[in-house]
């Protein structure tokens, strides 16, 4: 076990998996300097400019080219430095690198891992603080990850790796800094939830940073004498309904709380499908539909925080 960073977690989970299989490379925007988050730092001094990529200024090029890559052997990993700019790259991803295995009849898969980070970067206004990772839950052919933690950083990046499908990655903006103890030994598949507090009263269902505003509201909660289950889905496609359904099961309440705009967010998804299986209460909390504001109190009324998702779960359990 050792204690690192997000970003670093991510950098030494990518080293070791170049290490082992040649066949991986990474290609981006500042990768060769170590990513803007330090999330690629070391890479391109150990395996050279050949396989860690700087590319130019254009995202269709990059996930154009990694689309190629991929269909002639070669496993990339893409850095799109931000899901904001990754809209560049929407034809590629979704017409070309989705759509391929099932094209052609599975003569051609597109074994890439395409990295976005999304959520709100504060003091970056609205084209850089967006979280779309629910478009892309939309698309079939398209795995979609996000990672809460440096554990998970670390095995659900190695499990990306390792799928032979193209994962949408979506690592959180404001998340780099943050340490964690990280087993490099641990396996973390796709499609399985983590339940990162157990309750009896409600359960909590979230991804990514949200996920800790929701252990930071059960807290807040737990003083009222409301115990609170938080359940991390790590994956949004496929998303552990096993999980989801014996957590409901045992509280009858459920409330889905997420940082992207509640508006035809993927928590709407998993409320819909507990609620077409009825005998659940079920509530979800997103961002407002409104572009994120630079000046820090409209960038305030755009956030989802701690006390924002207690709030709502105390009106959950009033109903």
């Amino acid at each position: 076990m050792a204690v690192m960073s997000y970003a670093a977690a991510a950098a030494a989970s990518l080293s070791d998996a170049m290490r082992r299989d040649a066949a991986i490379v990474a290609l981006g925007e500042d990768v060769g300097r170590g990513g803007i988050f330090g999330q690629y730092r070391g890479l391109q001094d150990s395996f050279g400019a050949e396989r860690v990529i700087d590319t130019p200024i254009s995202e269709a090029t990059i996930m154009g080219a990694a689309v190629g890559m991929a269909l002639t052997g070669l496993k990339p990993v893409i850095e799109l430095r931000v899901i904001d700019f990754a809209l560049c790259a929407m034809d590629e991803i979704i017409n070309q690198a989705a759509k391929n295995r099932f094209m052609f009849g599975g003569q051609g898969r597109v074994p890439a891992v395409i990295r976005m980070p999304i959520g709100i970067w504060s003091a970056s206004a609205a084209q850089h603080s967006q979280s779309l990772e629910g478009w892309f839950a939309h698309v079939p052919g398209l795995v979609v990850v996000a990672p809460s933690t440096p554990q998970d950083n670390y095995g659900l990046l190695q499990s990306a790796l390792a799928s032979g499908d193209p994962v949408t990655y979506f690592e959180h903006k404001e998340l780099w800094a943050l340490e964690g103890e990280v087993d490099p030994a641990a396996v973390i598949p796709l499609g399985k939830a983590a339940i990162r507090r157990a309750g009896k009263d409600l359960s909590i269902i979230s991804w990514s940073k949200a996920v800790h505003w929701s252990l930071e509201a059960a807290e807040a909660l737990a003083k009222d004498g409301i115990d609170a289950e938080v359940i991390d889905l790590r994956t949004l496609w496929p998303w552990d309904r096993e999980a989801v359904f014996a957590s409901a099961a045992k509280t009858g309440r459920v409330l889905v709380a997420h940082e992207a705009i509640q508006v035809a967010g993927f928590g709407a998804e998993i409320a819909a499908t507990l609620a077409e299986a009825g005998n659940v209460r079920v509530a979800r909390l997103g961002g407002l539909r409104a572009p994120v504001g630079y000046a820090p109190v409209l960038e305030a009324e755009t956030r989802v925080t701690p006390a924002r998702i207690a709030a709502k779960a105390r009106a959950l359990l009033a109903r």
